[in-house]
């Protein structure tokens, strides 16, 4: 941010220093004191209510006080959008319940609702409730319920679908989501368009995070006639929903085809009659498709670096780049040779005598981020030494890259390796390291820094991502490049992964045959636990820190860096600002020209 003695400053920098000296003028003690209860109450809340509340959380950036501006002059209503998702082979749910994937619910977006649905400055909005009041004490939250609004398969919504929703969704043995609803005490319908929820204590994202309809994913709302109906797998390829589409086609390994839904609460969206997403795999054929007009636009996973510059060049096409909220690394099994360890529950020192610890750090400490980030992402990208990442503000610690046992130290990387009894890494077996297609660059950099660096070589074996995904939370593997995206609070990083009982964390695994997943450690366990429901925002900061440092020091991961993500589509598709919502891909405002 522009200091405010700046007199050069443009009136736009002015008016975001303003803000954000307005957002972060509260009491620690008490952040919500000041905010009058129409604020936070909907169909939106307001924009310095949620400001304050993202400085209260510390989330608040540069980046969500600059103006998103109104729509763009819309194409003509009608056609059909032909999209390619990159990276992946196949979409095997849709069922929000059982989906890991941001190129899932880009896809539910727009054919599930939920209760409210974030906008692109990250703001909570009315979607299947048409408002909402919240008590003083922000523990209870009362939804008044769009009426005469239709599901796909014609049934009318009502409350009796929220409840339906939060009971499936609060049983884990149906939702790998279901521990975010553990700070829900209950729900009470109080008519046939009314809910309140209680919560156990205030949560300033229970609105854009538990209720919102995509990257919660915990309450997108679901119709139980039509799961009863189609059974579980069936729904879980085509959903019912309210949403602005319905699905028409779905078969595995093909594409999804979704359709406008005429009976959609707002009558003016969505602007298209069909859009076509077609799973593509590998890098080459996805940007001939886009630069051959066979598709418009690519959602999905994250496009191959090494296309972005060509990409950007093509003045048939748009790049619209922003900072993606997310970690990536190298995964190293502690249950196997060279990597084990029995226990992490043990200081560094002790740790520090185990030959799979050594070796652990050794490969951590041989990464020359730097260098990974220039030649694998063509320096898109920042270095990672933890799962924090610099979206995430306020909790960031820049000075990890200098205190953390994972900082970059060739001399120590071998030295650790030879006292591991694998000098010059003669004696090392040969791994196999498990990856997605969009990472092979990302692993052929990886291995000739290792093969470099400590003389050790590893094995890439290419799955398509659910594979991926599937296989890593079973732990039998070696070694495994994959990681985290849509992080925009800590419990996305730490919570989700670094906790014992985390969603990622080998929740698949053979349980007598592997006591835990990839990591698991009481003090991290602990803090992470204990930062979930500090309400003071430096106790909250410095618990987050330790936890993330605890887990970059005793390798979690060897993790490897902070990613960008980008939208690209061809001039003819006229993809508003108002739609352009971090890791979502929206149509329903979409046209061609």
């Amino acid at each position: 941010m522009t200091d405010h003695s700046d007199r050069t400053a443009s009136p736009e920098t002015a008016a975001m220093q303003a803000a954000w000296d307005e957002a972060h003028d509260f009491d620690p003690k008490d952040p919500m004191f000041g905010l009058a209860r129409h604020e936070m109450s909907g169909p939106q809340m307001s924009r310095r209510s949620v400001l304050r509340l993202m400085a209260a959380a510390g989330t608040l950036t540069a980046a969500h006080l600059l103006p998103v501006g109104g729509a763009r002059a819309q194409g003509k209503a009608g056609g059909t959008l032909k999209c390619g998702w990159a990276g992946i082979g196949q979409i095997t749910t849709l069922d929000p319940a059982k989906m890991n994937q941001v190129l899932q619910f880009q896809i539910t977006s727009n054919v599930l609702s939920g209760l409210t649905h974030i906008n692109a400055e990250l703001i909570a909005e009315a979607d299947l409730a048409r408002d909402w009041e919240v008590s003083e004490d922000g523990t209870e939250y009362t939804f008044n319920l769009r009426e005469g609004v239709t599901f796909h398969n014609g049934e009318p919504f009502t409350a009796d679908d929220v409840l339906f929703t939060y009971a499936r969704s609060k049983n884990p043995q149906i939702s790998i989501h279901s521990r975010a609803l553990g700070n829900v005490a209950g729900i009470e319908k109080l008519g046939p368009h009314k809910v309140r929820f209680k919560l156990n204590g205030a949560q300033a994202s229970f609105l854009v995070k538990t209720t919102e309809r995509a990257s919660g994913r915990v309450l997108t709302i679901l119709n139980k006639t039509a799961i009863e109906k189609m059974g579980e797998s069936a729904h879980g390829l085509a959903p019912v929903g309210t949403g602005p589409f319905r699905i028409a086609q779905h078969t595995v390994g093909q594409s999804v085809v979704l359709e406008k839904f005429e009976r959609y609460y707002d009558p003016e969206r969505p602007k298209l009659d069909r859009v076509t997403i077609q799973p593509i795999l590998d890098a080459e054929p996805l940007a001939a498709a886009i630069e051959a007009g066979d598709i418009q636009l690519i959602g999905g996973g994250a496009i191959a670096p090494e296309l972005i510059d060509r990409l950007v060049a093509n003045k048939d096409l748009t790049v619209n780049i922003q900072a993606s909220p997310g970690f990536e690394s190298i995964w190293m099994n502690p249950h196997r040779d060279p990597f084990k360890v029995p226990s992490f529950d043990k200081p560094i020192e002790e740790l520090m005598k185990e030959k799979g610890f050594m070796v652990r750090l050794a490969i951590a400490k041989a990464l020359d981020r730097e260098l990974f980030v220039k030649q694998a992402q063509f320096g898109r990208g920042s270095p990672a030494h933890g799962s924090i990442n610099p979206a995430m503000a306020y909790y960031f610690d820049k000075d990890l890259a200098k205190t953390s046992l994972q900082r970059f130290d060739l001399a120590e990387a071998k030295r650790l390796l030879a006292a591991a009894g694998y000098p010059g890494g003669k004696g090392f077996p040969r791994l196999k390291i498990l990856l997605t297609p969009p990472s092979r660059r990302q692993v052929e950099v990886i291995r000739a820094i290792l093969k470099r660096n400590l003389g050790i070589e590893i094995e890439p074996v290419v799955k398509d991502v659910p594979v991926v995904l599937s296989e890593f939370s079973t732990m039998e593997w070696d070694m495994v490049r994959v990681g985290s995206g849509g992080d925009y609070d800590p419990d996305d990083a730490i919570v989700d992964w670094m906790q014992t009982r985390a969603l990622f964390n080998g929740q698949k695994r053979d349980k007598e045959k592997y006591p835990f997943g990839y990591f698991s450690e009481k003090e991290a366990d602990a803090l992470i636990e204990q930062q979930r429901t500090e309400g003071d925002l430096e106790k909250r900061r410095a618990l987050v820190r330790k936890a993330d440092k605890l887990t970059s020091d005793k390798v979690a991961s060897a993790f490897l860096f902070h990613p960008a993500t980008y939208l690209v589509h061809r001039k003819s598709v006229v993809f508003p600002a108002v739609s352009r919502i971090p890791a979502l891909v929206d149509f329903d405002r979409t046209t061609l020209a």
